[in-house]
């Protein structure tokens, strides 16, 4: 007798279903594709005597910051002049003594690292100060300028707080104790600094600026 081969079946045609499956994985793999800005960013060359260690980003900042400081005990007298409220003008004249002694912490931190103490313009410091002064010039005395010069004072503040808190987070790991110690005391100070601005605004002064 002769044997009959069986057919062969025809393969069996993918359902819409499923060719929306693949395509949709197809799609997946894809690369995401580059946005205009990520084609266009380059990364930035250092500079001659760029900091190579965390030590020597520690200095320089340490620089920056003195820098600030002493910009900011020129221009806190002026805040002060403009200011009307009696609370936001004692807050002021109190962080003039208080910026004075952490200008000799950070003095006393140079001299644990055995540097000279050296400013650095802090181009951050001046962008704020130069706002603030901005702020006085477009707003009339009173309540109004009250309310620009703390809304100004607690950019300084908070830039403060940021800078310090960023330094102290350094000397820890690179154990300068001496510096640790004064900055961690700095950055109390500009902590309750900005409290206590947050009090004067909310004891009515931003409602009468209305």
């Amino acid at each position: 007798m002769e044997t009959k081969t069986a057919p062969k079946k025809a393969p069996a045609k993918k359902t819409t279903a499923a060719k929306k499956t693949t395509a949709s994985k197809t799609a997946t793999t894809k690369a995401p594709a580059k946005t205009t800005a990520s084609k266009s960013a380059a990364k930035t060359p250092a500079k001659k005597g760029a900091a190579k260690e965390l030590k020597d980003l520690f200095e320089d900042s340490l620089k920056d910051i003195y820098w600030a400081e002493k910009a900011l005990l020129k221009a806190l007298p002026v805040m002060m002049k403009n200011a009307t409220d009696e609370k936001l003008k004692k807050a002021i004249d109190n962080h003039i003594t208080e910026t004075e002694e952490q200008i000799d912490r950070l003095e006393d931190c140079f001299k644990a690292l055995g540097k000279k103490a050296q400013a650095k313009k802090c181009d951050a410091m001046q962008g704020l100060l130069d706002e603030g002064k901005s702020i006085m010039e477009e707003t009339e005395p009173g309540t109004v300028r009250d309310a620009g010069i703390i809304a100004a004072a607690q950019k300084v503040e908070h830039y403060e707080i940021a800078t310090y808190g960023t330094l102290a987070a350094f000397a820890k790991v690179l154990q300068e104790e001496d510096c640790l110690k004064h900055l961690l005391a700095t950055l109390e100070e500009e902590k309750k600094c900005d409290e206590l601005l947050t009090k004067v605004a909310d004891t009515n002064l931003n409602s009468k600026a209305l």
